[in-house]
């Protein structure tokens, strides 16, 4: 399965298109949230209008500049795209789990759209074995480090996929660390960031 991955677009507008340009190379879309910034409805809409030329599944998560109720109202009428927020998804027989917001809380204040640690294992009690996890926040410890050095991720996003290992995780979040890719336990976790990347994910049984 050809995976074309991205996060943190925060209203780039040139960066989507080039979504849209590279999709047709790929199988599914995954978007990592953070595609406005700090709540900007018009942002949004402009930035989801660009991107709903693409017209092949794609799985969208909010970051913390959205919420997942104000992404789901500007992608309605987008018939491929699939936002999710504690859901998953089934997409040529491979399930995608995806959870948004900033975990653990930022200290952004009240724009943010943020999750507790707890709030988050909540979620993932709902989280397939073997899936593809789509999170805004990385997992603590990988690909989470800002410029400073300082480990940001999240704990219960940690526990999520050593406990279920999922076949790739891809997040966002952290800019310090776009572009990154590690493995924790056996999954491959990769944080996105704006550059579009297409990543070729062999299946179970290929």
């Amino acid at each position: 399965m050809k995976l074309l991955l991205c996060s943190d677009l925060h209203a780039d507008l040139a960066a989507a298109q080039g979504m849209v340009e590279l999709s047709q190379e790929a199988d599914v879309v995954l978007i990592a949230g953070d595609l406005g910034n700090v709540r900007n409805m018009a942002q949004l809409e402009k930035t989801i209008g660009v991107l709903k030329e693409i017209s092949i599944p794609t799985v969208l998560v909010p970051g913390n500049a959205e919420s997942d109720e104000e992404l789901k109202s500007v992608c309605q009428g987008w018939e491929p795209a699939y936002v999710l927020h504690g859901e998953s998804v089934e997409i040529s027989g491979v399930p995608f789990f995806g959870l948004g917001g900033g975990i653990p809380v930022t200290p952004f204040g009240s724009w943010s759209f943020d999750l507790t640690e707890d709030q988050a294992r909540e979620a993932f009690k709902s989280l397939p074995k073997r899936a593809i996890l789509v999170t805004h926040s990385p997992p603590l410890g990988v690909v989470d480090h800002n410029h400073e050095g300082r480990s940001l991720g999240s704990q219960a996003i940690r526990e999520a996929i050593l406990e279920q290992v999922p076949l790739f995780a891809v997040c966002g979040h952290i800019h310090a660390s776009a572009g990154q890719e590690e493995t924790l336990g056996k999954t491959p976790v990769y944080n996105a960031g704006p550059a579009a990347r297409l990543r070729e994910l062999p299946l179970p049984g290929e």
